[in-house]
């Protein structure tokens, strides 16, 4: 790498090899992340190589070995971040003082959501499109772990997570109820056992824990034998229609493998239990489209009291 330069004055090319930059690292490689930039791995690559040399130091190495951030890489990349946002903050207030929504949003959610329809979350963002339609709305999916970090370090806007994010620099608002059920699929010993099945030995059987959990086990986690992790139910889904793991899923998520037979949940009065599911955002948002999209989230979702 040539000698680090001082003097960097940025150029739009710039900040699009920014975000080009953080799109790689988002997806821990380029080939990875060839489907949200819509650009080849070779233009990628050929990209971040351009941002290495106008900053004169190596943001990653990659390679057989894969994808890796390097430290100077990293404080790059927390620089970009608040700079890519406060661009696109300055975009929306700039759209305000013009009287019209506009920049970028980031939302950032869990998977399985989609076949709750009591939710309707599809409802609130036609609402929120049609209300600011100049808004690029970026929507990603993630891990609740992975959610609270990047909207704490400012790449999200707004998360739904079923975990309330217990940081100082975060407002969490409660908006619904999710049940969830204990299930197993059709080739797991217990499929056929529909009488006389007990606690204890649902709880001797390989069992596919949420990774967010850990730190803090449920009660509904205690007991059972934790051979598997993951954070996503896609997953979990995958691993209780092998047969050999018992699992948690919400029920809306579940019903369609339960009518074709696949799956069938064990001991509900039992072991059902409810999440609580959370809109978190900055308490310093000043992102007018972010703020307007929560609004909508919270008139939409909230469909159900919290105890």
């Amino acid at each position: 790498m040539s000698k680090r330069r001082a003097d960097i004055a940025f150029s739009p090319t710039d900040l699009r090899l920014l975000r080009v930059f953080r799109a790689v690292v988002r997806h821990k490689g380029f080939a990875a992340a060839q489907d949200e930039l819509g650009l080849s791995p070779a233009t990628i690559s050929n990209h971040v190589g351009r941002l290495e040399q106008r900053f004169g130091i190596r943001l990653c190495e990659r390679g057989r070995k894969g994808f890796s951030l390097t430290a100077d890489g990293g404080r790059i990349l927390d620089a970009a971040e608040a700079l890519l946002r406060s661009v696109e903050n300055f975009t929306s207030i700039v759209g305000s003082v013009k009287g019209e929504l506009s920049g970028t949003v980031h939302l950032g959610m869990v998977d399985a959501m989609h076949t709750n329809r009591d939710v309707q979350l599809d409802k609130a963002i036609a609402a929120f499109v049609k209300a600011a339609p100049r808004v690029h709305l970026h929507v990603e999916i993630a891990s609740p772990q992975e959610l609270l970090q990047r909207l704490v370090d400012g790449r999200y806007g707004a998360i739904l997570t079923p975990i309330e994010a217990h940081h100082p620099s975060i407002v969490a608002l409660p908006l619904y109820r999710e049940e969830q059920r204990l299930y197993c699929g059709r080739g797991h010993p217990l499929f056929g056992t529909r009488k006389g099945l007990s606690l204890a030995t649902v709880r001797e059987y390989p069992y596919v824990s949420r990774s967010y959990m850990l730190e803090a086990v449920q009660s509904h986690d205690e007991g059972f034998d934790h051979r598997a992790t993951t954070s996503h139910m896609e997953a979990i889904t995958i691993l209780i229609l092998s047969g050999q793991f018992l699992g948690y899923l919400p029920t809306h998520f579940a019903k369609s493998f339960v009518a074709t037979g696949q799956m069938r949940s064990l001991l509900d009065r039992k072991l059902a239990y409810f999440d609580t599911f959370h809109l978190a955002v900055r308490r310093d948002e000043r992102n007018r489209a972010t703020l307007m999209l929560t609004e909508f989230l919270v008139e939409t979702l909230k469909v159900k009291s919290i105890a």
